[in-house]
């Protein structure tokens, strides 16, 4: 998308919640594109745009050697064509008590101009985290390394996290404990319509304020 395009998405996106933006998708779609119950070392911080997917699978050194399989190999194919203003998604693939990584690894995304990362398993170290100026979204903070029972396989495939579907490209939403995933072609659409529905609901609510003190 054009600059422009991309500053006119990020003012929409910085005024609506995430209920506005989940009535927006259904007006539009009746396919489950939220997240709930997350957690985060910065829960007021907005994460918005478009993903970059990593997947993690059983750890097994003999299938999945870790000169091979390992972080810093599979998000560098997840960022090949660039990573700014970009949201690292990150699917557990069963696992959501599992630590899938903590500040030192994600200190890279900061290196590459992501914004923040979205992960359906556990990561490590809250505080450097909310350090980092990363917007972060997990299944809560972990404290044991995950290493020993999952590691990152494949990049920049569509990925389940939460039971919703993402592709690379589809752009994430997420503030205070829920996310929801909008498909990239219907982004503008959807925060339109999701700043009138929050526009229209303040105006009612207005309406209803004043008929009380008048009454």
């Amino acid at each position: 998308m054009e600059e422009s395009t991309d500053r006119q998405l990020l003012e929409l996106a910085r005024n609506v919640g995430v209920a506005d933006v989940m009535d927006a998708m259904g007006h539009l779609h009746r396919h489950h594109s939220h997240m709930v119950d997350l957690s985060s070392p910065m829960p007021d911080r907005l994460l918005f745009g478009p993903a970059v997917t990593m997947s993690f699978f059983p750890s097994c050194e003999d299938a999945l050697p870790s000169e091979t399989f390992n972080f810093v190999n599979v998000f560098d194919r997840a960022v090949r064509e660039g990573g700014r203003g970009r949201v690292l998604v990150m699917a557990s693939n069963g696992y959501p008590d599992v630590s899938l990584g903590g500040g030192t690894k994600m200190s890279r995304l900061v290196g590459h101009g992501l914004c923040g990362v979205l992960a359906d398993g556990r990561l490590r170290d809250f505080g450097q985290l909310a350090e980092l100026g990363l917007a972060v979204y997990c299944r809560g903070e972990a404290f044991r390394w995950g290493g020993d029972k999952v590691t990152p396989v494949e990049a920049n495939r569509p990925v389940v996290v939460g039971g919703v579907a993402v592709r690379p490209g589809d752009y994430v939403f997420a503030r205070g404990s829920g996310a929801v995933i909008i498909p990239r072609t219907q982004v503008l659409e959807v925060l339109t319509d999701a700043k009138a529905t929050m526009d229209n609901e303040a105006a009612v609510a207005e309406g209803w304020t004043r008929d009380a003190a008048d009454g």
